[in-house]
């Protein structure tokens, strides 16, 4: 089975042994997200009841890049709206993201290129992450006048919070190798193997029982407080959407859009 999800933003393929794989596909901007993705997303999840054969979901980038976090024309588009419809973008962004840290199956990400931003939450909330040396990792939401609240809970629990307090401040780029270090990849392999070690590692996970992986997974989560409380995700997404309509998120994209400097950077 193969379905054209989100207006075509991303792909859901689902092979005989019940791997799922999910294509970010809007590669002529780097895999940024928009509404179209954000909703691609949420159908491939929701196919995944009516797939009782599904073992294993595979996130994975089309192109050169694996997901080069939020699309800014878009976010610029979206800023000047009402502040529910802001809120409403926000929540169905963290809710993405939010789902699918909880399915029930086990997730593989495999990056290269570029994960930015949404990217590395993305990231964050998959069970096994693979990494090809040419990937290149960022928090970069503060650069534009942003927050990556919606994703700062499942970063803190993927690379702890003094990583998270250096990367989301500075917005700096990272290695693979980095990445690996603080916990957000779990291996690196070249970039011309990522597909073959990502499926090593899928045949891996089907030799296990469904039952017992799930189970273990879910109960990891609740064992280790990882599950998103529903108030602080309420207030993560608040917060998300009113920074997006200030006036520094209006400078930050708009510095991005023109490519130049911010007017906040010193000049002298």
């Amino acid at each position: 089975m193969s379905k054209e999800l989100g207006n075509g933003a991303v792909m859901c393929d689902v092979d005989s042994r019940g791997v799922v794989t999910v294509t970010l596909n809007r590669p002529e901007v780097n895999n940024a997200y928009n509404e179209d993705m954000i909703q691609g997303l949420h159908q491939a999840m929701d196919l995944l009841p009516s797939l009782p054969s599904a073992r294993v979901v595979v996130v994975q980038g089309n192109g050169k890049h694996f997901q080069a976090g939020a699309d800014l024309a878009w976010i610029s588009s979206v800023a000047p709206k009402s502040p529910e419809e802001n809120e409403r973008v926000s929540r169905l962004t963290g809710e993405a993201i939010r789902r699918l840290d909880t399915l029930p199956i086990p997730t593989v990400a495999l990056i290269q290129g570029g994960c930015f931003g949404g990217g590395t939450g993305i990231a964050s909330v998959c069970d096994i992450v693979v990494a090809a040396d040419n990937a290149i990792f960022a928090i970069t939401e503060a650069r534009w006048g942003l927050i990556a609240g919606i994703i700062l809970p499942q970063l803190c629990q993927a690379i702890g919070v003094r990583n998270v307090r250096r990367y989301a401040l500075t917005c700096e780029r990272f290695s693979p190798e980095t990445a690996l270090h603080i916990g957000l990849a779990h291996e690196i392999c070249k970039a011309d193997e990522l597909r073959a070690t990502g499926a090593r590692i899928v045949d891996g996970l089907l030799m296990n029982s469904p039952s017992a992986v799930s189970a273990t997974k879910m109960r990891t989560l609740e064992v280790s407080n990882s599950l998103l409380d529903d108030a602080l995700f309420a207030d993560l997404v608040r917060q998300h959407s009113e920074l997006r309509q200030q006036a520094d998120a209006a400078e930050g994209t708009a510095s991005f859009l023109e490519k130049r400097l911010p007017s906040w950077y010193p000049q002298n």
